[in-house]
């Protein structure tokens, strides 16, 4: 949550997630408890990160993107009526990967749950992807969407701080197929 102080972060956070897909309350439980609760307590209770770049993984764009190809639930078609409300962000970005590289990923991986599994059937995947990109191009100004195959971590962190005026073009050197990311009150290395 994006407040300093949300009275329900502890109780959403204790929800299981991966399950979100297939469940019409936990979608209404964060979208309402969680996400319209914080547009509200953000105007009295901003967060305090001074000159820091706040980064918010997963906020209502994924729960409702995820409750609509779940569902479609209600509630996410409720919020997709009502995201003006809810905050809104410098830059939105939007971080993917093939179901195809999911799936390899996850053979590689000890533990799967059913949200993982869930996430690269192909008819999800796809709806779910239609309504986020849908989504954040209709409540964000600017909008980023990277695929991993295709970006490393740090040509996104760099194309995300520069899309947020974050840096100036003698804060940008190239390094052969890298970059080295040089900011205000930040050694380069």
């Amino acid at each position: 949550m994006l407040a300093e102080h949300h009275p329900l972060e502890r109780l959403l956070k204790r929800l299981p997630l991966a399950h979100q897909y297939e469940s019409s309350g936990i979608t209404t439980a964060y979208l309402v408890g969680g996400f319209a609760l914080d547009a509200l307590l953000v105007r009295v209770d901003p967060p305090r990160c001074g000159d820091a770049v706040l980064v918010q993984e997963g906020y209502v764009d994924r729960t409702m993107a995820v409750g609509l190809a779940g569902g479609p639930f209600l509630s996410a078609a409720l919020a997709l009526w009502a995201s003006r409300h809810f905050a809104s962000f410098d830059v939105a970005v939007y971080v993917h990967a093939s179901p195809e590289a999911r799936r390899a990923r996850m053979r590689r991986r000890q533990r799967v749950d059913v949200g993982d599994r869930n996430s690269v059937e192909e008819g999800f995947a796809g709806r779910f992807n239609s309504a986020l990109l849908h989504h954040l191009g209709r409540r964000h100004r600017t909008v980023l969407v990277f695929d991993t195959e295709q970006y490393s971590p740090q040509e996104m962190a760099r194309q995300v701080l520069a899309a947020a005026g974050l840096l100036s073009e003698e804060t940008q050197r190239p390094h052969g197929d890298s970059f080295e990311l040089v900011v205000p009150s930040t050694p380069a290395s």
